[in-house]
């Protein structure tokens, strides 16, 4: 037991034991450094795919790209992966990297505050223990805390009520009638699974989104064989994922006018899925493709056109104790609710405190939304690196590719102090400006800013998540650490 007037000391603490702060942990031994610990607010390890274990969640990339380069797995049964495919492959590299001993279960971190006499961070959690770190390393994403809809009575509701990310699995849906609101990435995933299971299903439909065939099939067993015992096959193999992934995201940031052979792609799908016509036009969305997250299914389309399965178009003015009443007045009374309505992405750090230099707190700083330089350190917070950070998200590939982009960057980081005697480094102000204007820039430009309103954006559409660019080129910019945008705050003696 640690207390407080006396914290454990670690070279590194780490927030989050998704696939950051795992990635974070086995780099930090490749580097040499073992002086670490990982906290982690649930019982087990995932993060996200730990959260989200709904009926058919699946990851919406190949699951050969979806990985760790360093830790390719031949033994994929599918081209894209099932959540417990992910989360037990993240146990796996647990268990092969010897994190086990690092991590700190049950550790939900309440806040961390930067000494500025020591130079340090100490972190405390929300049962009272203390440790401190040289570096703080976030890894809590942006997918992991489930957003709620504002709506009136929605706390009343005397049925069933639960999140999609936080699913009750002791829920019998048998002759029940179930309200799902939401059509994003999660409910075209589980409403599939559900319909043929409950009485009536309603889905609530604010937006349509723009989907595209799920081209998903079992990897045969002779391709497991082969991506074992020719590693170079299941190399060019990935490559080739990659760059597929890559040349069709040009259109997202280069000129949205680029989409349209997505758009085409889309709605023959749509066409050829859904007969009636005016169903389609409830499902056509009157956006750029591109602008909201494109999804993946060959299954949903099928599925709203279930006898026993109704598109609800109106919004919801209220929630009873039994019903939902929509704008038109009508009532509906059902025995359960489910809400995929998404994550806080642009809110990724609260309710955790952050306090830098001077007492300046994260969620202060970041009122107006997240910023950082390269989405990994924040002016202000010495020694205080994040992984998924702000304007590192992407629409159209592998968000491992920028994870590992960002370890390179902070390994690099953790060494060059160590090597110079470095206690401290805090970006220069103007640096993180200048970076984010830019960056705001290119975005203007982008399809995600093209007039839809997305989760990607703040309140006041600000696109504090998404990479503007080419996943090439955030690799180019994170390859080494360029101290000119950095304040060396101390260094020890040698």
């Amino acid at each position: 037991m640690t207390h407080r007037n006396h914290p454990e000391k670690y070279d590194v603490i780490i927030i989050g034991a998704g696939f950051s702060g795992i990635g974070m942990g086995i780099k930090l031994k490749e580097a040499g450094i073992d002086n670490f610990l990982i906290l982690e607010g649930a019982d087990s390890i995932g993060g996200t795919w730990r959260d989200n274990d709904y009926p058919g969640c699946a990851c919406d990339i190949p699951s050969h790209l979806y990985s760790f380069s360093f830790e390719p797995s031949p033994d994929w049964s599918r081209m894209f992966p099932a959540q417990d495919e992910i989360w037990a492959y993240l146990q796996h590299c647990v268990d092969k990297y010897g994190l086990t001993p690092h991590l700190s279960l049950n550790s939900n971190v309440d806040k961390a505050v930067f000494d500025e006499d020591v130079l340090d961070w100490k972190v405390t959690t929300d049962d009272g223990r203390s440790f401190a770190g040289r570096a703080l390393v976030s890894g809590m994403g942006g997918l992991s805390r489930p957003a709620y809809p504002d709506i009136p009575g929605l706390s009343g509701f005397k049925g069933s009520c639960f999140h999609s990310a936080r699913w009750d699995h002791g829920f019998n849906f048998h002759d029940k009638t179930v309200a799902v609101i939401g059509t994003g990435a999660s409910a075209i995933q589980f409403v599939p699974q559900i319909v043929d299971d409950v009485k009536s299903l309603l889905l609530f439909q604010r937006t349509p989104p723009w989907i595209v065939p799920k081209l998903d099939r079992p990897i045969r067993r002779w391709e497991r064989c082969l991506y074992r015992y020719v590693p170079f096959a299941r190399f060019l193999f990935r490559n080739f994922i990659y760059w597929r992934q890559e040349v069709r995201g040009i259109g997202f940031t280069i000129d949205p006018r680029l989409m349209g052979h997505a758009n085409r792609i889309a709605l023959e799908h749509l066409e050829k899925q859904v007969a009636d016509e005016q169903l389609r036009n409830n499902l056509t969305p009157d956006y750029t493709i591109g602008c909201k997250r494109i999804l993946i299914s060959s299954d949903y389309y099928p599925a709203l056109q279930k006898d026993n399965l109704s598109l609800i178009m109106t919004g919801i003015r209220e929630i009873t104790a039994d019903s939902i009443v929509d704008d038109d007045g009508h009532e509906h009374r059902v025995d359960a609710i489910i809400l995929g309505t998404g994550f806080r992405a642009t809110d990724p750090i609260s309710p955790t405190r952050i306090f830098g230099i001077g007492a300046r707190e994260l969620s202060h700083d970041w009122q107006n939304g997240p910023e950082a330089f390269l989405g990994i350190n924040v002016a202000g917070y010495p020694n205080f690196f994040l992984l998924v950070g702000p304007n590192t998200g992407l629409g159209h590939n592998s968000m491992i590719f920028m994870i590992e982009s960002q370890l390179r960057y902070t390994i690099k980081m953790l060494r060059k102090m160590s090597e110079e005697g470095i206690q401290a480094v805090d970006v220069k102000a103007d640096s993180q400006e200048r970076f984010n204007r830019d960056l705001q820039r290119i975005l203007a430009k982008s399809v995600w800013q093209s007039g839809c309103k997305s989760w990607y954006q703040t309140e006041d559409g600000k696109n504090s998540s998404i990479w503007p660019g080419p996943t090439f080129s955030y690799w180019a910019r994170t390859l080494r650490p360029d101290m000119r945008h950095y304040n060396v705050t101390g260094r020890r003696t040698r």
